[in-house]
């Protein structure tokens, strides 16, 4: 039987311990962003996201990004970061933005489906961030919905949907925004948008054009 957190409102923090523990082993947990709810576990278990894979019916093909509690994190699970890329991410991050950076080779390949680079994002919300320092590992989480279906936005719908194959459920209420976070890649000094989400290309040109 799965366990749930009712953490709606609540500001004790150290009741995450128990969900982050479980991570740190390699379970699911299903937990609030500030965008939308994410399905996660330790990113540096295979078998763990292997498992993740199979709950989420995502193809293999279709890599899974890190949430990252701190910069110590992304500079340890990443490489070859750009002065351009810092900017970016000491501006929007934490925030509903994931930027695409070369992976360490401590990154295991099914998180990236093979490929030399992996999603970063800093969550904004406060429950998301203790969880990941908690557990002491990135987590691999993509949104909490089967694949094909529309991001879980409220912990019922999810439990619903993903039944007793999730380790634990933490509930904090309704996602604050609703949709899935703007990925971007900076190729050659220009940003690709990959997916947009709350923050714009715009907003993003237009404060790095101020930073000069």
């Amino acid at each position: 039987m799965e366990k749930y957190l009712d953490f709606k409102n609540s500001n004790d923090y150290k009741l995450l311990k128990t969900p982050a523990e479980i991570i740190k082993k390699g379970g699911i947990v299903v937990f609030p962003t500030e965008t939308v709810y994410g399905i996660g576990t330790n990113a540096l278990n295979i078998e763990a996201v292997k498992r993740l894979y199979e709950i989420k019916r995502r193809p293999l093909n279709k890599p899974i990004s890190l949430l990252v509690s701190d910069f110590k994190m992304i500079e340890k699970f990443t490489k070859n970061i750009t002065e351009m890329e810092y900017k970016i991410m000491k501006k929007f991050f934490p925030g509903p933005l994931t930027i695409i950076l070369e992976k360490n080779d401590i990154v295991p390949d099914i998180v990236t489906s093979r490929g030399s680079t992996v999603g970063i994002r800093m969550p904004e919300k406060e429950i998301t961030r203790k969880l990941i320092e908690y557990a002491e590992v990135p987590i691999a989480a993509p949104s909490a919905n089967i694949s094909g279906n529309p991001s879980g936005i409220e912990i019922e719908k999810i439990l619903d949907e993903f039944q007793g194959d999730v380790d634990y459920y933490i509930d904090g209420g309704k996602s604050k925004i609703g949709i899935g976070s703007t990925i971007i890649k900076v190729v050659e000094g220009e940003i690709k948008v990959l997916r947009e989400g709350i923050i714009t290309k715009k907003e993003i040109e237009e404060y790095l054009s101020k930073e000069g």
